[in-house]
Protein backbone atom coordinates (compact mmCIF):
# COMPACT_ATOMS: atom_id res chain seq x y z
CA UNK A 1 0.00 0.00 0.00
CA UNK A 2 1.15 3.75 -0.69
CA UNK A 3 2.52 5.09 2.40
CA UNK A 4 4.92 8.49 2.80
CA UNK A 5 6.33 8.86 6.22
CA UNK A 6 7.86 12.52 7.37
CA UNK A 7 10.79 12.66 9.90
CA UNK A 8 13.27 15.29 10.94
CA UNK A 9 11.44 17.45 12.22
CA UNK A 10 12.23 19.32 15.87
CA UNK A 11 12.66 22.79 18.16
CA UNK A 12 15.45 24.80 16.71
CA UNK A 13 16.30 28.31 17.70
CA UNK A 14 16.21 31.16 14.90
CA UNK A 15 19.34 30.58 12.89
CA UNK A 16 19.63 27.12 13.20
CA UNK A 17 19.08 24.06 10.90
CA UNK A 18 17.47 20.90 9.99
CA UNK A 19 17.16 18.57 7.18
CA UNK A 20 13.60 16.33 6.92
CA UNK A 21 13.13 13.25 5.40
CA UNK A 22 10.32 11.43 3.18
CA UNK A 23 10.87 8.30 2.84
CA UNK A 24 7.64 6.45 0.11
CA UNK A 25 6.35 3.12 -0.25
CA UNK A 26 4.18 1.64 -3.31
CA UNK A 27 3.89 4.93 -5.50
CA UNK A 28 6.67 4.80 -7.89
CA UNK A 29 9.03 6.84 -6.08
CA UNK A 30 11.68 7.15 -9.02
CA UNK A 31 9.02 8.32 -11.90
CA UNK A 32 7.59 10.61 -9.55
CA UNK A 33 8.11 14.55 -9.19
CA UNK A 34 8.16 15.12 -5.69
CA UNK A 35 7.11 18.36 -3.08
CA UNK A 36 7.60 19.53 0.22
CA UNK A 37 4.94 21.24 1.96
CA UNK A 38 4.34 23.67 5.12
CA UNK A 39 1.33 23.90 7.16
CA UNK A 40 1.61 26.55 8.90
CA UNK A 41 -0.44 27.40 12.58
CA UNK A 42 -3.90 28.76 11.51
CA UNK A 43 -2.98 28.41 7.49
CA UNK A 44 -3.62 26.58 4.24
CA UNK A 45 -1.29 23.84 3.19
CA UNK A 46 1.08 25.16 0.68
CA UNK A 47 3.78 24.21 -1.72
CA UNK A 48 7.55 25.61 -0.33
CA UNK A 49 10.02 22.94 -2.98
CA UNK A 50 9.74 21.09 -5.05
CA UNK A 51 12.06 18.05 -7.31
CA UNK A 52 11.22 16.70 -10.66
CA UNK A 53 11.99 13.28 -11.18
CA UNK A 54 15.13 13.90 -13.08
CA UNK A 55 16.40 16.69 -10.27
CA UNK A 56 15.26 19.93 -11.33
CA UNK A 57 14.46 21.69 -8.25
CA UNK A 58 12.34 24.86 -7.59
CA UNK A 59 11.54 26.77 -4.13
CA UNK A 60 9.20 29.06 -2.70
CA UNK A 61 10.60 32.70 -2.37
CA UNK A 62 10.07 32.57 1.50
CA UNK A 63 12.51 29.43 1.50
CA UNK A 64 14.65 30.08 -1.43
CA UNK A 65 18.71 29.98 -0.93
CA UNK A 66 17.85 28.88 2.67
CA UNK A 67 16.64 25.42 1.44
CA UNK A 68 17.81 22.41 -0.66
CA UNK A 69 15.71 19.44 -1.61
CA UNK A 70 17.26 16.33 -3.01
CA UNK A 71 16.30 13.01 -3.80
CA UNK A 72 17.80 9.22 -3.25
CA UNK A 73 16.04 7.07 -5.54
CA UNK A 74 17.74 4.01 -4.15
CA UNK A 75 16.21 5.23 -0.74
CA UNK A 76 12.96 6.10 -1.97
CA UNK A 77 13.34 9.16 -0.19
CA UNK A 78 13.46 12.83 -0.97
CA UNK A 79 15.04 15.44 1.39
CA UNK A 80 14.62 18.94 2.32
CA UNK A 81 17.38 20.88 4.04
CA UNK A 82 16.76 24.08 5.56
CA UNK A 83 19.41 27.03 7.34
CA UNK A 84 18.95 29.55 8.58
CA UNK A 85 15.36 29.27 10.21
CA UNK A 86 13.04 31.92 10.62
CA UNK A 87 9.81 31.74 13.40
CA UNK A 88 8.09 31.83 9.67
CA UNK A 89 9.11 28.24 8.72
CA UNK A 90 7.11 26.50 11.76
CA UNK A 91 4.34 24.37 10.11
CA UNK A 92 4.03 20.69 10.20
CA UNK A 93 5.51 20.00 7.27
CA UNK A 94 4.44 16.69 4.55
CA UNK A 95 5.59 15.62 1.39
CA UNK A 96 3.59 14.45 -1.85
CA UNK A 97 4.20 13.46 -5.61
CA UNK A 98 3.61 16.24 -7.80
CA UNK A 99 1.69 17.52 -9.80
CA UNK A 100 -1.00 15.39 -8.39
CA UNK A 101 -1.18 14.50 -4.70
CA UNK A 102 -1.50 10.61 -3.87
CA UNK A 103 -5.05 9.59 -3.75
CA UNK A 104 -5.79 5.81 -2.02
CA UNK A 105 -9.26 4.14 -3.09
CA UNK A 106 -10.02 7.74 -4.57
CA UNK A 107 -9.44 10.12 -1.16
CA UNK A 108 -6.62 12.74 -1.24
CA UNK A 109 -3.66 10.85 1.04
CA UNK A 110 -0.84 12.62 2.94
CA UNK A 111 1.13 11.64 5.71
CA UNK A 112 1.46 12.41 9.47
CA UNK A 113 3.94 15.16 8.77
CA UNK A 114 6.67 16.49 10.79
CA UNK A 115 6.66 19.04 13.01
CA UNK A 116 8.88 22.50 12.81
CA UNK A 117 9.43 24.70 15.50
CA UNK A 118 11.34 27.43 15.48
CA UNK A 119 11.72 29.44 18.77
CA UNK A 120 13.14 33.45 18.57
Amino acid sequence: QAQLVESGGGLVQVGGSLRLACRGAGIGFRGNDMGWYRQAPGKQRELVASITSIGTTNYVDSVKDRSIISRDNAENTVYLQMFSLKPEDTGVYYCNTRPSTLRINGREYWGQGTQVTVSS
